[in-house]
């Protein structure tokens, strides 16, 4: 009866556009919020640190990285670490934030398809891609980055990719509801969706590009590229 009930309940209407758009801007990525701008002194000892973290990884793999090992291959002692990244999934995230801030830069200000000056659907199927091939690359690293559920959302290189996925989709479906659609289509872009897909499943890249293309033209009511 409840069931029945809702089901049959007049749906509110979807959220009207936020127009207009901000300009595109940068999120920036890597430091604290209450630390924008690091003294050179810390921002070299950050770097040294990072160093040491990318050192491990060639070595021994991501399982390599720990805060420990980190303090031990850089010299500095342990309280360092813990003070400049605040746990190991800070050190992780860090160590992703280079192509992060790349990905971003692309996508806001780099050639089209990705970039501005192509139509809205193919950047959204340029993103994807773009997303899909970079967190192949850096699987491991992403999976043992990811917070915890109530963090993993709110960090900014991933409020960066859903802004933008937001804004592309507005240009296309004016009157949906953008900011959900936004978080269905990057489910299919999650790290442990990709592991599950590509290494216990066998699924080849170029499978799950086709995919989130034949996702895209759906959603949109797009054809899909050919």
């Amino acid at each position: 009866m409840l069931y029945a009930g809702f089901m049959s309940a007049t749906l509110p209407p979807f959220p009207k556009p936020q127009e207009p758009f901000d300009p595109p801007r940068l999120l920036e990525v890597g430091s604290a919020p209450d630390e924008p701008c690091l003294r050179a002194d810390a921002a070299r000892n950050r770097a040294r640190l990072l160093e040491a973290a990318t050192r491990l990884i060639a070595e021994h793999g991501v399982a390599g990285v720990t805060m420990e090992a980190v303090a031990a291959a850089a010299g500095v002692g342990k309280g360092t670490v813990f003070r400049r990244f605040g746990d190991r999934t800070g050190l992780l995230m860090a160590l992703l934030d280079h192509s992060a801030h790349t990905l971003q830069a692309d996508f806001l200000g780099g050639p089209p398809p990705l970039g501005p000056g192509a139509p809205a659907v193919d950047r959204l199927r340029a993103l994807g891609v773009a997303v899909l091939y970079r967190s192949a690359e850096q699987l491991d690293l992403l999976l043992a980055a990811q917070a915890e559920p109530t963090r993993r959302h709110s960090h900014p290189s991933t409020r960066a990719l859903h802004m933008h996925t937001t804004m592309l989709l507005r240009q296309i479906l004016p009157d949906a509801d953008c900011d959900l659609l936004a978080q269905t289509l990057l489910g299919y872009l999650d790290p442990a969706l990709i592991h599950h897909l590509t290494r216990q499943c066998g699924m080849p890249l170029e499978r799950l590009e086709a995919g989130w293309n034949d996702l895209v033209a759906r959603v949109t009511g797009t054809d899909a590229p050919h």
